[in-house]
């Protein structure tokens, strides 16, 4: 299937002339001024080549493809040279197709089939209700979101909006690798170190079945409001351990996936001063190991200017607590006060800043990046990450793993 994927994704523009692409290659530098315990790099390289296309076929029916290629020095992507469609792997994969699907329109209804970015939250900084958004993590603090395939149908009229999504097959997060620094390798090492033993990622434990969900949006007078109902799994994994002997001590560590029924909604109220949106889901499991818990965010925007202002607080209350070991990165930055600012300085420069504050002070993060434009192919990213706070804390365990960014990318 990769293959016919991708000589449609070569072949669609010599079909007729209502074709678009664009693209980029962006090379990146992220050095860290500490080692961390499972990690004694201090630098990491990585080369990112992206193409993405449309196709008109008529004037209903549209051919959206993207593909990535990438390497890097940290063997955070494989070393296998093959095309991976389903993103379903712990490493990064060298060649992907990022997106293929159809989009069909006619009158009030869109339909759209194959891979593809499904995006339901109204929340910037963290977003409760995107069931069907898995994200890469392998640099838990700064992320990209997976497509999924599924199929989705959107009946639109007048202020009334209800979509339906149904996935065959489940995508997952990619969670850090365990041995690398955003892994939990280095804190078990720690808690182990003078025992003769070897610890080992194990191959995750995937999900069969399917994934639906749904969502009606109203747009009212001066509000809109959203209810979601999903009905599968969490893409974020609970951790399974094993303890072997023979043929020497081992610790294997294996991600498995809990089911997940999620009902929840948001709503934007704007206003003369500032727009409050709030967003927020009641999530329960079947799955013996998984919390029940309610998460919200409540956040306030504003633009002034060329500035863009966003402040909010996360919250959770868990209803039953089951879980002992997982990594879910939505929980760890619930109980905490979330910000954003942007400013565009001018056509060409471009400042933005995201900080995250746990409310009993046991963690903090601050990122900044600095983004100029040369031309219209050429742009240089500057920027960085400080964490600090405890380590028995979500953010304070990554505490090593402030760092610098330096980028170049050519657009296209």
């Amino acid at each position: 299937m990769s293959r016919v994927a991708l000589l449609l994704a070569c072949g669609f523009p010599l079909w007729g002339q209502s074709f678009s692409q664009r693209g980029y290659v962006e090379t990146r530098g992220t050095f860290f001024p500490q080692t961390a315990v499972s990690d004694s790099g201090r630098a990491i390289a990585d080369v990112l080549f992206r193409y993405e296309m449309a196709y008109k076929l008529t004037p209903w029916l549209k051919f959206n493809g993207a593909i990535d290629g990438r390497t890097d020095t940290h063997r955070q992507t494989e070393r296998e040279w093959r095309v991976d469609w389903q993103d379903r792997g712990m490493p990064r994969p060298a060649v992907s197709l990022r997106r293929f699907s159809l989009t069909a329109n006619r009158g009030k209804w869109t339909v759209e089939a194959g891979k593809q970015f499904i995006r339901w939250g109204k929340a910037d900084i963290l977003s409760p209700v995107d069931r069907f958004a898995p994200r890469d993590f392998l640099n838990v603090l700064d992320t990209e979101y997976l497509a999924v395939m599924a199929g989705r149908a959107t009946w639109e009229s007048g202020g009334e909006t209800i979509d339906l999504v149904w996935q065959p097959r489940f995508t997952p997060s990619r969670s850090p690798l365990l041995l690398q620094r955003w892994g939990g390798g280095g804190a078990i090492r720690a808690e182990l170190a003078g025992l003769p033993h070897t610890l080992r990622q194990g191959p995750a434990v995937l999900p069969t079945g399917q994934q639906w969900g749904v969502r009606w949006n109203h747009v009212g007078r001066g509000y809109e409001v959203a209810g979601v109902y999903y009905d599968g799994h969490n893409h974020l994994p609970l951790v399974n351990w094993r303890i072997s002997q023979v043929p020497e001590f081992r610790l294997d560590l294996n991600n498995y996936f809990a089911r997940l029924r999620m009902v929840g909604g948001a709503t934007a109220i704007p206003n003369r001063w500032f727009t409050l949106k709030g967003e927020g889901g009641y999530f329960s499991s079947s799955t013996p190991a998984a919390d029940n818990y309610f998460q919200y965010v409540v956040q306030a925007e504003r633009q002034s200017g060329e500035w863009t202002f966003v402040g909010g607080y996360a919250g959770e209350y868990v209803t039953v607590r089951r879980n002992l070991f997982d990594f879910a990165p939505d929980r760890g930055l619930t109980r905490s006060f979330l910000g954003r600012a942007s400013l565009q300085v001018n056509p060409r420069d471009t400042v933005a800043i995201d900080t995250a504050l746990r409310q009993n002070g046991d963690g903090v993060w601050m990122r900044g990046e600095f983004i100029h434009t040369f031309n219209d192919q050429w742009s240089v990213r500057v920027g960085g990450s400080v964490i600090r706070g405890r380590t028995s804390d979500f953010l304070g365990q990554y505490g090593r793993n402030s760092n610098a960014i330096f980028a170049f990318r050519y657009s296209f």
